[in-house]
């Protein structure tokens, strides 16, 4: 599944709308990078640049001159090479990016020191992404010095640089029905990729094998990449929140957290189911399990447009404080702990977090220093958790080493929200169940 690039030619027309007449803006690919010697990490496109063109090649350059006679889409792109394609692949070339991605016009890099001063004499403002890229922003200083160099011949260089982000940012934050529909598609893969997780989970595996299950299927469904590096902790690993070593052997009684999904045309999804290792939740097991389970339906629940943001992460704060004072865990006034911030022992991060083509996705969260209220278009994870360090002297030894989170990719509707991840089993009674088919 992949966006058309009509959907892409118009995301450039909102964006040539929104930008002053005499502006330039200019969005930079990414480059490949080096993992070890002479081998390269796989590449990925620059979420920006890929938003804009559906372009998949590394080093170009974007640039969009809104009332530009010649056109505004301007792409510039590594140049074709019959010798270096037989060892690298196809290029597209200038003549693919006119005739495949819609260019108005395109040229090779080899043209880009040459041309680019041209293009932005006499534009009054620059945006672009200023400070993310090192050598771009080298570049970017040596044609406007070009530029005023020329000042007695008449050029003009942009009197202002602009970061192109809250622009374009702002449009990426809302998805458009082709968007939601691959990221539908994407969460429907890790849904799928978790159950299989969970049947083939059984004390005497290693973590690395159930995140095998995991990945394997995703790829082959067709969605090579994750989205990050999958999170798969048993036992006490499950307390470290960023944990990618993965490398443990599962233990009869352990819980093992998953947090992995897979990137379908650079969209992500985002799913974190946490179960135990032999089938059975234990007693303490299923009573912290299902304070954040509850948890995180309440906050579903109250997902709707007009609903400020935070408002849904101090929900889960007052659900889980709750929930812990009557397990015990907590002691005192149900306000006063949180003003003191006594839940953070257990309950360390956000509620959630922007989701899209990238796994954090871009987007103000607050808007004049105020928290911005839910819209539809909009997707977030909700993924409250406890995490009992395995440590903590604080804490009958029975709680500690229990570390749970859930989480699930939730998409802002009209009417009020849709659970795109919902296919993978979170009940207790749902997870035993699953697991009880092996």
């Amino acid at each position: 599944m992949k966006i058309a690039q009509s959907e892409f030619a118009r995301r450039r027309q909102r964006l040539l709308e929104k930008l002053p007449a005499g502006s330039v803006a200019l969005v930079c690919a990414a480059h490949l990078k080096t993992r070890n010697r002479d081998a390269e990490y796989s590449f990925r496109q620059d979420s920006d640049f890929y938003y804009l063109t559906g372009f998949n090649e590394p080093d170009a350059l974007l640039l969009l001159i809104p009332g530009r006679v010649e056109g505004e889409f301007v792409l510039f792109c590594p140049p074709r090479d019959p010798q270096m394609e037989i060892w690298t692949g196809y290029r597209a070339g200038p003549e693919g990016c006119v005739r495949d991605f819609g260019a108005d016009q395109a040229f090779s890099l080899t043209e880009l020191e040459q041309t680019v001063p041209s293009l932005l004499d006499g534009a009054s403002r620059l945006y672009y992404a200023l400070g993310s890229d090192e050598a771009l922003d080298g570049r970017v200083r040596g044609w406007l010095n070009e530029i005023r160099g020329r000042a007695r011949q008449g050029a003009q260089a942009p009197e202002e640089l602009v970061l192109l982000d809250n622009l374009l940012h702002e449009l990426r934050l809302f998805k458009s029905e082709a968007e939601q529909e691959v990221m539908r598609r994407a969460a429907e893969i890790s849904a799928e990729a978790h159950c299989r997780a969970m049947r083939a989970a059984n004390p005497g595996m290693h973590e690395y094998q159930l995140e095998a299950e995991i990945t394997g299927y995703c790829m082959q469904q067709g969605a090579r990449f994750q989205a990050y590096s999958p999170i798969v902790g048993a036992g006490a690993n499950a307390c470290i929140l960023h944990y990618i070593e993965n490398s443990a052997q599962m233990q009869d009684g352990d819980l093992v957290l998953i947090d992995a999904g897979c990137e379908l045309d650079n969209y992500a999804s985002d799913i974190t189911r946490t179960f135990p290792v032999n089938g059975r939740f234990s007693d303490e097991q299923k009573a912290l399990y299902q304070l954040v389970l509850d948890t995180q339906e309440a906050c579903i629940a109250a997902m709707k447009p007009g609903v400020p943001w935070n408002k849904i992460h101090d929900l889960s704060v007052e659900c889980l404080t709750d929930g812990l004072i009557k397990l015990g865990l907590l002691v005192g006034e149900r306000d006063a702990l949180i003003e003191e911030g006594a839940y953070r022992r257990f309950y360390m991060h956000r509620i959630g977090h922007w989701l899209g083509m990238d796994v954090h996705d871009v987007g103000q969260y607050k808007l004049k220093s105020e928290w911005r209220p839910l819209e539809p278009g909009m997707v977030m994870t909700v993924e409250p958790g406890l995490y009992i360090a395995p440590d903590d002297d604080s804490v009958e030894p029975r709680w500690r080493g229990i570390g749970i989170r859930i989480e699930d990719d939730v998409l802002v509707t009209p009417a009020g929200c849709e659970v795109l991840t919902s296919a993978v089993p979170k009940t207790v009674a749902a997870i035993e169940e699953l697991m009880a088919r092996r």
